[in-house]
């Protein structure tokens, strides 16, 4: 009972610590006004806290942070930008974190497919969120509209995901924070070849 209890104490300081990573770092990203929007800031904390406390987690961080964000700060707009993006990153953080846990051997590979099969979940989610919103406003979102936000557009911060997330891993095993294992179940004690 007693370990349960610092698991969830764990998981609930690491969320709060990933909240407050998604509502700064969008101010470090947004000094390079070219790219700084696209380096989709407020996802990577999302998908990590999903792939390192599971997805209920990720979902309930991933809805709240941009949501809070436009409170606290008026970026992005609440609606129809903030809460299509809470669904979106709610989608992340359920999709690695589900998908991450249920299989069994846990390498840099599943961290690679948890990684790309949540970013597209996301941002199938984001685009008809965003379709039923632009209806209700009366606003067309078009296919157009949908591929440059969800792809073109995003396309820094989609490298920056694929490179930064699956490294952080590789760290957070070495150091113990993580652990991958063998295709038996074994945890992997070392670096060993599963990173």
């Amino acid at each position: 009972m007693n370990d349960m209890k610092k698991i969830n104490i764990k998981n609930i300081t690491l969320s709060a610590m990933f909240i407050a990573l998604g509502l700064v770092l969008p101010f470090i990203t947004g000094q390079i006004p070219q790219i700084g929007s696209m380096m989709l800031p407020m996802h990577i904390p999302v998908l990590l806290l999903g792939l390192i406390c599971g997805w209920k987690y990720g979902l309930a961080v991933g809805f709240i942070t941009p949501v809070l964000r436009s409170f606290m700060f008026g970026m992005p707009p609440l609606f129809p930008s903030a809460i299509a993006m809470a669904f979106e990153l709610a989608v992340y953080g359920f999709v690695i974190g589900l998908l991450f846990n249920k299989i069994k051997w846990k390498c840099i590979y599943t961290v690679f497919f948890s990684l790309f099969t949540a970013m597209i979940c996301g941002r199938v989610a984001w685009g008809l969120v965003s379709m039923l919103f632009y209806g209700i406003l009366g606003k067309g979102f078009t296919w157009q509209m949908f591929m440059a936000g969800a792809f073109v557009n995003a396309i820094p911060g989609i490298i920056l995901q694929l490179v930064l997330i699956p490294s952080l891993m590789a760290l957070l095993n070495r150091t113990g924070m993580v652990r991958f294992t063998h295709r038996s179940g074994r945890k992997n004690e070392g670096i060993g070849s599963n990173i």
